[in-house]
């Protein structure tokens, strides 16, 4: 139960800091972050957390991250749906915190696109089904590779939190502008549930992309340590 409590607190606080800062403070008027701020904010959250519960769950906060690191073999099969219902709990309960502080704004109207994920007309920048689903399955690839590399050795695994949370602000300096990032179902989920517009129907991708990817990259990693 420890880890499943780490897992929710831990998702909670990715998708509170991180789509917070996208909802608040991203466009705010001459003081707003902007992508960078918000790419930084989803970095320092992974960061904090991982240090603060790592010792913990592992600090997946992610379910493509759990099923990554299932392929990879380094997670245990009877843990992956307590891990993932946990995540996604985490990612829910935080979005409906975020929708209830927005909706207490003077001049509330609607909560807009809530910093959902989507493609096509849903897509920051228009970007098509092909080109996010390309841009979800390679990030979240190489984002399980860094996770699976910088925690498999004694020499980088107390600063893996480090190197994770900053792939993850790069991964989001990548690709805000082409899916609003997700890289991760439980907070793809959360949002969608509050968000005006029918990102609902787009939300299959935002879980077999970044699963796919993670999928891969573990199987991958394993096969090659196998080799080594």
């Amino acid at each position: 139960m420890k880890k499943l409590f780490a897992e929710f607190f831990g998702t909670f606080w990715l998708v509170f800091g991180g789509c917070g800062s996208a909802i608040f403070a991203a466009g705010y008027p001459e003081l707003g972050i902007g992508f960078v701020g918000v790419a930084l904010a989803f970095g320092l959250t992974v960061m904090t957390m991982a240090f603060a519960v790592g010792a913990i769950s592992g600090a997946h906060f992610n379910p493509a991250v759990t099923l990554g690191l299932w392929a990879g073999g380094r997670f245990e099969t009877k843990d992956i749906l307590g891990y993932i219902i946990s995540q996604v709990l985490g990612g829910i309960v935080a979005a409906a915190a975020l929708f209830l502080i927005i909706s207490g704004k003077s001049d509330f109207v609607s909560v807009g696109s809530f910093a959902a994920n989507g493609y096509g007309e849903l897509s920051p920048g228009g970007y098509s089904l092909s080109s996010v689903l390309i841009t979800e399955f390679v990030t979240t690839a190489f984002f399980i590779i860094i996770i699976l590399g910088s925690t498999g050795h004694k020499a980088t695994r107390k600063f893996a939190p480090i190197s994770i949370g900053f792939a993850l602000t790069l991964i989001h300096l990548i690709s805000i502008p082409i899916s609003n990032t997700s890289v991760n179902p439980a907070r793809s989920t959360g949002q969608v549930l509050f968000a005006q517009g029918d990102y609902s129907s787009q939300l299959w991708l935002f879980w077999l992309a970044p699963i796919a990817g993670a999928i891969v990259a573990g199987l991958v990693c394993r096969l090659s340590k196998k080799t080594d």
